[in-house]
């Protein structure tokens, strides 16, 4: 699918797309809970539905409610899987499906087949497995599919905190499910580790045992997950998602504001109106609400080892600043969907800015030293948050831009250029 955007700035109010975040984290604790629990607000992502399908093949019962709730019947402490029952899951391109569910089926014994789709089987996993293995699973990679066996055992689980936060948020799923207690040991500085502290928070909501330590985690294991109470959850919205919607209000005078939005999110990305402000747009925050509206932009500095999935919105932003940007701490990029470092700056080079990628990082030249993105026709890689931040070019381009293969925002926001197409262009 091609979108052709007109250029010009835009300006009115959206409402942010449901946290993927929080929804895999509600699902997986609902579904691995004594009782389950209804969560609203999930979404339709492919992200989301690869996490709903897994689960129902791990036995979890996924139901779609009107208003994009869903009724979560869980796994019923099912926690001896028939031993040569071969189960089949297809976690499509979602890092976070399997990497989070990846030990859970190592602590309910299931024998499983992760199928892997896209640039998923090429994203590092190896420390992740290892410890794994360590811990009782049994599992071969074989071209685009991992299969699991074996049981995870109650111990110490040592991880790498440099490569993935979702490797501790996987073990924080499985551990207290079993019998006894656990440690998580995180080696080095933990990347994203808002995320895994998300994680902890969701867990706690289903009075998971777990505590935080200096060097990690210790979960308390014998007691599983317990239905929360208030049998009713709902996702909030989502930053990294609406971050799009924020950065356009950046060059718009009457600005753009997005509703829905919790002022104390345990995301990360919330970072984006910090970072928006810091480059010199004028913020205003009103409960749930953020309006980002413009003033003088210049470039800045941006440390990225906390917020990575914000490099593509950030970078096409530098490019209506003054001044150059520097973007630095961002090697994972180049593990996502696509090497993001590479394809961010192609795409703000094909649209006529100057964008250099270094080894962790990108370099981004202000408009006035490239005159400002001069528009066109750009490719997606299918990637969603490039297809965004081409979205997010039209308006500080000359010209309109055509994007291809836009359809691929299904991963994360399903109803972006729809929501985006409501903003009114001013000029």
């Amino acid at each position: 699918m091609t979108v052709e955007l007109l250029p010009g700035s835009r300006s009115g109010i959206a409402e942010a797309p449901p946290s993927k975040s929080y929804a895999h984290r509600l699902l997986i604790a609902a579904a691995l809970s004594d009782c389950g629990c209804v969560v609203g607000n999930t979404g339709t992502s492919d992200d989301i539905e690869a996490t709903s399908e897994c689960l129902s093949g791990l036995g979890a019962e996924i139901i779609r409610l009107p208003g994009g709730a869903a009724e979560v019947k869980p796994v019923s402490g099912n926690k001896a899987f028939p031993g040569n029952k071969q189960i089949t899951v297809n976690a499509r391109e979602s890092g976070s499906t399997l990497r989070f569910l990846l030990p859970v089926a190592g602590a309910l014994g299931a024998n499983v087949t992760f199928k892997m789709e896209g640039r998923l089987p090429e994203r590092p996993m190896d420390d992740y497995i290892d410890s794994l293995k360590k811990g009782g699973m049994e599992i071969v990679k074989e071209g685009a599919e991992l299969r699991c066996s074996g049981r995870l055992v109650p111990g110490t689980y040592e991880i790498p905190g440099n490569v993935s936060s979702q490797y501790i948020s996987g073990l924080l799923f499985a551990l207290p499910l079993l019998e006894g207690d656990s440690r998580i040991l995180i080696k080095g500085k933990t990347e994203s580790k808002a995320y895994a502290g998300m994680t902890a928070e969701v867990l706690g909501l289903f009075k998971a045992n777990i505590e935080k330590t200096d060097g990690g985690y210790v979960i308390g294991g014998g007691r599983g997950l317990k239905s929360p109470e208030n049998r009713m959850l709902v996702t909030e919205g989502d930053y990294s998602g609406a971050a799009f919607l924020l950065a356009a209000g950046a060059f718009s005078k009457k600005g753009v504001a997005v509703s829905g939005l919790n002022p104390d999110s345990g995301q990360g990305d919330r970072k984006i109106a910090d970072i928006l402000e810091r480059f010199g747009a004028k913020v205003e925050k009103s409960g749930s609400l953020i309006k980002v509206s413009q003033s003088e932009m210049k470039g800045t500095v941006i440390d990225a080892q906390e917020i990575p999935d914000l490099v593509p919105v950030l970078a096409t932003a530098a490019c209506g600043a003054v001044g150059e940007t520097r973007i630095i701490n961002a090697a994972r990029l180049r593990f996502k969907e696509t090497d993001r470092l590479k394809t961010t700056a192609e795409l703000i080079n094909t649209l006529g800015g100057k964008a250099e990628e270094t080894p962790d990082g990108l370099i981004i030249q202000g408009r006035e030293v490239t005159g400002g993105l001069a528009g066109g026709s750009c490719e997606s890689f299918s990637d969603h948050r490039i297809a965004m931040a081409a979205a997010l070019a039209s308006c500080i381009a000359k010209t309109k831009i055509s994007i291809n293969g836009a359809e691929c925002v299904r991963k994360s926001f399903p109803g972006f250029f729809e929501v985006f197409g409501k903003l009114e262009i001013e000029n």
